[in-house]
């Protein structure tokens, strides 16, 4: 079982050690740094330690890098941010914000008879980001298929509207305007290539299938009717202006 410190102070032997294991001569509490490390001519090592991982302990980071790009940040292995984020697999989130900001990070075991040891996730080097290209494409494709701007941003008072979202909702419209339709006449009047996947997942529970390739919508389809009827109002309109610009309708 891990053993939970009840002081900053407890996490120094362990570092100290450590750093002294690859030739650094250390002493804590140097002005406004909780630990200072030099070796020969190299320019110094900081790490600020602390309980837990939070913002304070990351703005100190960024304040010591005036001084030196060296700098880690060092918590408990077991302190209660760092588990957080391991139960929600999103540990490698903290990874990647330390490297956005060049810092290193250190974490501390302890354990319940009296052994520690120091293990080192991130060196701090130079941030220069790798361009995810695929991701750009669809956040421009997801951008341009997107009727109007439905969503407020920040804001989750309803489900977000997604490109897919307005298609299946021109789908419900349909249904709500004709009644029971063919999974046919549906593509064809909405223009929307996925309908039969649409109707057959049924991923909001908006439809319901009245014989085979017809189908209704549900109590939930007409409530989602009314609760996005704004967007709805967009979709039909972004749908009008390309029907004109193709000489339809």
């Amino acid at each position: 079982m891990p053993y939970t410190i009840t002081s900053e102070s407890e996490l120094y032997p362990p570092v100290r050690s450590f750093l002294q294991s690859q030739g650094y001569t250390v002493k804590g509490e140097i002005g406004d740094c909780d630990v200072v490390a030099v070796r020969g001519g190299e320019d110094p090592l900081i790490v600020e330690l602390k309980k837990n991982f939070n913002l304070n302990l990351l703005l100190q980071g960024i304040d010591r890098q005036q001084i030196t790009d060296t700098v880690y940040l060092a918590v408990p292995h077991h302190g209660p941010m760092i588990q957080r984020y391991r139960k929600r697999n999103r540990y490698k989130e903290l990874i990647r914000l330390c490297r956005r900001l060049g810092l290193g990070l250190l974490s501390v075991h302890f354990a319940r008879n009296g052994a520690s040891w120091v293990e080192p996730h991130l060196d701090p080097l130079p941030y220069r980001p790798r361009k995810n290209r695929k991701r750009k494409e669809l956040l421009l494709k997801e951008f341009a298929l997107l009727a109007g701007d439905p969503n407020t941003g920040g804001a989750s008072s309803r489900p977000r509207v997604t490109a897919y979202r307005q298609d299946v909702l021109l789908c419900a419209h349909l249904l709500h305007v004709n009644g029971p339709l063919k999974v046919s006449h549906i593509r064809e009047m909405s223009g929307v290539s996925r309908t039969a996947g649409i109707l057959q997942k049924d991923f909001y529970g908006w439809f319901q299938r009245i014989v085979r390739g017809v189908y209704d919508l549900s109590p939930n389809g007409r409530k989602a009717i009314e609760t996005y009827a704004d967007t709805l109002r967009e979709i039909l309109a972004k749908q009008e202006g390309m029907d004109r610009g193709t000489g339809q309708g």
